[in-house]
């Protein structure tokens, strides 16, 4: 356990390790200004440079992977969206059946996300939030997907989110992580020596072994499927855990 880690009154209590927290708030700042346009841009048709369709291209991928990895039917199923971001995960799960809980930190991208949802055609509901993916009156779930929104986080503070989540979860966890790869182990090392004002928030890269062996600690849960995706400079892996007891 980490030695950060906050202490655990009970499932109503507040996840508040100072990291996690501080961590989250710089996110909710950095995709609630700095980012807004760019995120709104790459998940949308707008025309984009090369790099950046290569991104898109990725994360479309990824979501189709994530959605693929729940059940085909959702009906009257309650599962959250963590880090819902212009919501295009959360919509489509829906489309199944799914009574979704969407909720993200930036709450710009939140009213982008409730904007692009009119009309959406699809069995199921999407409730939209600002706000901490893990507060726990966000109640309980069948399945949590949480695309891309764990990589910003360190293996201590992504363990211990899945943890909590875990808490409040019956069927399965699909989360993604950015591999350590010398590539990206390098982009996050070069990252550290420019000024605090400069810097977006990084993407932590995170060894799969050593995840994998954090892991372990999640009593009543088992690894299930894992993916890598790789499209230009879009590297993320996915990963299911899965209820076992």
């Amino acid at each position: 356990m980490a030695t950060h880690a906050p202490e655990r009154p009970g499932l109503n209590a507040p996840y508040t390790a100072p990291r996690y927290v501080e961590r989250r708030e710089a996110l909710a700042t950095y995709f609630d200004s700095t980012a807004k346009q760019a995120w709104i841009d790459l998940t949308s048709d707008a025309k984009v440079s090369g790099i950046r369709a290569t991104v898109r291209a990725g994360r479309e991928q990824m979501r189709r992977t994530l959605v693929s990895w729940l059940p085909r039917d959702l009906r009257r199923t309650r599962l959250l969206d963590a880090g819902c971001g212009t919501g295009a995960l959360a919509i489509e799960a829906a489309c199944l059946g799914a009574d979704v809980t969407a909720v993200d930190v930036a709450g710009g991208l939140v009213e982008v996300a409730k904007s692009r949802a009119t009309g959406f055609c699809g069995h199921g509901k999407v409730r939209w939030k600002a706000g901490d993916m893990l507060d726990p009156d966000h109640g309980g779930f069948a399945h949590v997907v949480a695309m891309d929104s764990l990589i910003h986080y360190s293996p201590d503070n992504l363990v211990d989110a899945l943890e909590e989540l875990s808490t409040r979860t019956t069927g399965s966890i699909l989360f993604t992580f950015a591999p350590h790869t010398p590539l990206l182990g390098a982009m996050h090392s070069v990252g550290k020596v420019f000024p605090k004002s400069d810097r977006s928030p990084a993407i932590v890269p995170v060894a799969e072994d050593d995840l994998c062996a954090r892991l372990a600690r999640l009593d009543g849960w088992s690894i299930g499927r894992t993916e890598r995706i790789s499209s230009g400079f879009y590297k993320s892996q996915a990963l299911e855990l899965v209820k076992t007891g």
